[in-house]
């Protein structure tokens, strides 16, 4: 078993089906962020999760939401774009799903912000890479990610 954990933003809100036994699948796109050589590269990941055991979550999810998800690997497949060029779909199966404390959510609609009840209520402030984070309410530790040794 190959686990892994992935931090994104959702590209699209989560789709739920039903098997033909009438079991739930929900399925996230997310979008996940790497840096290689000073070039950003978006790696796209389908997330599926198996039953109910994050119901109450997903109803706050929205495209743009900001997650961390944590599941088994599935096998990478090799699929041919538009363009012909290959490409490489990566899923997994999610065995943790958690609200992401950084990364602000990357839909802008005005109707998503003055919604008070479609997201969750938390004291966490939320970042992106790149912008200063302070840590501790103000007791002095802070920094931003150019000085992050990793």
């Amino acid at each position: 078993m190959n686990q892994i954990t992935i931090a994104g933003h959702l590209g699209a809100d989560p789709e739920v089906r039903f098997t033909s036994s009438n079991q739930k699948v929900t399925t996230l796109r997310v979008a996940a962020k790497t840096r290689k050589g000073g070039k950003d590269e978006t790696i796209w990941w389908k997330v599926t999760i198996w039953g109910e055991q994050f119901d109450k979550m997903i109803t706050y999810l929205k495209k743009g939401s900001p997650v961390i998800v944590m599941g088994e690997l599935n096998k990478p497949e090799i699929f041919t774009d538009r363009e012909g060029k290959p490409q490489v779909s990566m899923s997994m199966t999610a065995s943790n799903l958690m609200f992401s404390p950084f990364g602000k959510p990357e839909s802008s609609s005005s109707s998503h912000h003055n919604n008070e009840a479609s997201e969750p209520s938390n004291d966490n402030s939320y970042a992106s890479i790149g912008d200063q984070v302070t840590y501790g309410q103000g007791k002095g530790l802070s920094f931003n990610d150019d000085e992050v040794p990793f």
